[in-house]
């Protein structure tokens, strides 16, 4: 981000007002401003960790398919952490050993459950297939309905869509690119938990709450590749990036064209993503001109 009086980037934070809008000053002209972060967007970044389903099997092999009458104890959430995109703060929460015993998580579903009703965009790594329904499940289960709505990011679902990476899980994706990958764990770190030991809950909780810093830095190095990200921009008072919510936009020099229509393109030098106006550079006459192959 730049000062909108003499483009210079020493911006210097100073706190933040009471509409959560990020102060600033410019150590080189003095100007004060002000801007949401992110677009206004309350982004949340957020993991969670499930105990294993306790059943009855005749054997090791060939259980394809196990009925659920054979179920001893079912699965449920042992530890959740989250934090605001940018946000230093990393909120979360575990079982007690009594919970944890007991297979009581109604208390922490409670909390991480306020934390996705306040949010606009949500980020996880396979968190549609896994995080979000286990959630839901679990909400549904313990007597709440669904959250307000949201956006999702699936960080899982930009690599599989955009890359060809060896390996797309987080903990290698987080070595490739930032050089730090995920805490070490075993399967002995759940049973323990199941147990309820409380230094192996509080483990479990340290490593919960790695993943997310982890998937911070993840996703900000995708960002620019995140092929439909939620218009950031819509939560913004002003012209801004979609993506990332800065003014920091310059014309990529270049457009944008459909079949039909022909759009000026932008380059946002905060995130780096690409963008377009709404506004098309082809008037009317110049559309009515235009021809379009017939499908085969």
């Amino acid at each position: 981000m730049k000062c909108k009086r003499c483009d210079s980037d020493q911006l210097h934070k100073r706190g933040k007002s009471k509409q959560g809008r990020q102060r600033y000053r410019c150590m080189s002209c003095g100007k004060w401003g002000a801007y949401y972060p992110n677009g206004g967007a309350k982004i949340l970044l957020f993991d969670i960790e499930t105990t294993p389903l306790e059943v009855y099997v005749w054997s090791l092999i060939g259980n394809k398919y196990i009925q659920p009458n054979n179920i001893i104890k079912d699965w449920n959430v042992v530890s959740w952490s989250a934090k605001w995109l940018y946000d230093s703060k990393v909120m979360s929460d575990v079982q007690t050993p009594t919970e944890a015993v007991a297979r009581d998580d109604a208390r922490i579903i409670d909390s991480v459950w306020a934390l996705m009703d306040s949010a606009d965009v949500v980020i996880a790594h396979n968190g549609d297939r896994f995080d979000i329904k286990k959630l839901n499940t679990r909400f549904h289960i313990n007597g709440l309905l669904p959250p307000s709505p949201y956006q999702s990011i699936d960080t899982l679902k930009v690599v599989k869509k955009s890359f060809a990476f060896s390996s797309n899980k987080l903990d290698y994706l987080s070595k490739l690119m930032t050089n730090r990958g995920k805490l070490e764990t075993n399967f002995k770190l759940w049973t323990d938990c199941l147990h309820g030991d409380e230094e192996a809950l509080l483990k479990m909780l340290t490593y919960n709450e790695e993943d997310v810093r982890i998937l911070e830095e993840v996703y900000v190095e995708l960002r620019p590749w995140v092929k439909s990200h939620p218009n950031v921009g819509m939560y913004s008072d002003g012209e801004c990036c979609p993506t990332c919510g800065s003014d920091d936009l310059k014309p990529n020099g270049g457009y944008y064209t459909t079949v039909s229509n022909q759009y000026l393109s932008y380059r946002c030098h905060g995130c780096g993503s690409l963008s377009r106006r709404l506004q098309s550079e082809l008037s009317l006459d110049e559309r009515k001109t235009l021809m379009r192959g017939l499908p085969r």
